[in-house]
């Protein structure tokens, strides 16, 4: 039998256990007959229905949090493009036919993408297999040791939520403070000179993926000229923080006393040799000599900047690119390029967590990101940055923090 003789709404709708399928608004696009006769509920009620409207917490359970922890789940699908099985979950469902009135159950979902022509997630598939029966003793019914294995596996699960829940805290509560940190060390929006710069963080989706990414802008001894970097740490969290700050700083002090972004990054390659954690990390500076209209730069494994000039046209600085950070056991002498660019023009640095994506390539992340601040390139850096973002980052939070810095010349 080939694929053109298999009718698979009929197969969907067979499936032995509860399947639906969601939008990437959490609408329900379908669900099987299974999934209406465990619920209870007729397809008219929930096909078409937002799915925290169908199925909400229980208002009556003050510790509820079936919904929460559903929809990170689903969010994290959307934004990474992967299954994500569920830990076992208690979420209670109104009787369809008793207004009010919450059943207590228990759940096993897994959620898993559909993707459309163009690689996004078109579709969540959200499987669920009802556990409650395992979950709770069945009174008579059950035998002594039945009963005693039941509530043993009750308890257990019970356990397993408290200590999900107490991970969860912990995770939002380091998440916390490391962005407080993270704001702290990274420089605000400023004024240079006659020229306007905006910068931006957006720290990614989920609970320690966030604080590796960072950039600075330096004011450079001799005539009007600026050191703008960006940089990326491997690794989250706190500790990522922490070699964030370290690297910035170190670039920060040595961009004002070397002679090139490419000797800047050669000094700053040795310190982090010896810093924890600094391996690997990537960077990128540039030095803008507002006198001369150049531009001078290195790149130690980053992602080229972005040189938008006043006509349209579109420059990648990619003639300096090395190595990251740490990468040689004998550091050698770094390459630097050197650009020219008219009033006007706008340069833009980033991080990759704005232009690459799961099962893309990078070139086409890059493109994007070029056709973006082309097309709004007249606009002020802080209207562009935000135009940036809003067009490059999809709509439920990038998996990769995103640092960006706008630069109008």
């Amino acid at each position: 039998m080939n694929d053109a003789a298999i009718d698979y709404a009929t197969l969907f709708q067979s499936l032995p256990g509860m399947v639906a399928a969601l939008t990437p608004e959490l609408v329900y696009a379908d669900v099987n007959e299974e999934f209406l006769r465990v619920t209870g509920r007729k397809r008219e009620q929930i096909v078409g229905h937002h799915l925290f409207e169908v199925f909400p917490d229980n208002p009556n359970d003050p510790d509820a949090n079936g919904m929460r922890n559903l929809a990170a789940s689903l969010q994290r699908v959307l934004a990474t493009g992967e299954r994500d099985a569920m830990a076992l979950q208690r979420y209670d469902v109104e009787d369809p036919e008793r207004p009010g009135h919450w059943q207590e159950r228990y759940w096993s979902p897994c959620n898993a993408p559909v993707f459309g022509p163009d690689g996004e997630v078109v579709l969540v598939v959200h499987r669920v297999e009802e556990v409650t029966e395992l979950i709770r003793a069945r009174g008579g019914r059950s035998t002594g040791r039945t009963r005693v294995l039941e509530a043993e596996l009750y308890t257990r699960a019970r356990e397993l939520q408290d200590v999900n829940e107490r991970l969860r805290r912990a995770h939002a509560r380091e998440r916390e403070v490391a962005l407080a940190l993270q704001e702290a060390m990274l420089p605000a929006r400023r004024q240079v000179g006659d020229h306007r710069a905006a910068v931006r963080y957006r720290p990614a989706v989920g609970a320690l993926n966030v604080c590796g990414d960072w950039y600075d802008l330096v004011d450079l001894v001799g005539g009007h000229r600026l050191g703008v970097s960006v940089g990326d740490v491997v690794g989250h969290g706190l500790k990522a923080a922490g070699v964030m700050g370290q690297l910035r700083s170190a670039l920060s002090a040595t961009s004002r006393v070397a002679e090139g972004p490419a000797q800047a990054l050669d000094v700053l390659g040795r310190y982090a040799n010896v810093v924890d954690g600094a391996e690997s990390a990537t960077v990128v500076t540039t030095f803008i000599d507002f006198d001369r209209h150049t531009i001078s730069y290195s790149s130690a494994g980053h992602p080229p900047p972005v040189l938008v000039h006043p006509d349209g046209g579109v420059e990648f600085l990619d003639r300096a690119t090395d190595p990251p950070l740490d990468a040689r056991p004998d550091p050698i002498r770094r390459p630097q390029a050197d650009t020219t660019f008219t009033d006007g023009a706008i340069l833009a640095l980033y991080t990759d967590g704005l232009v690459e994506r799961r099962r893309e390539d990078i070139d086409t992340g890059l493109a994007r990101l070029a056709d973006s601040l082309r097309r709004h390139r007249a606009v002020d850096p802080e209207t562009l940055a935000d135009a940036v973002l809003l067009e490059l980052l999809p709509p439920g939070g990038a998996t990769d923090d995103t640092a960006l810095i706008i630069v109008r010349l």
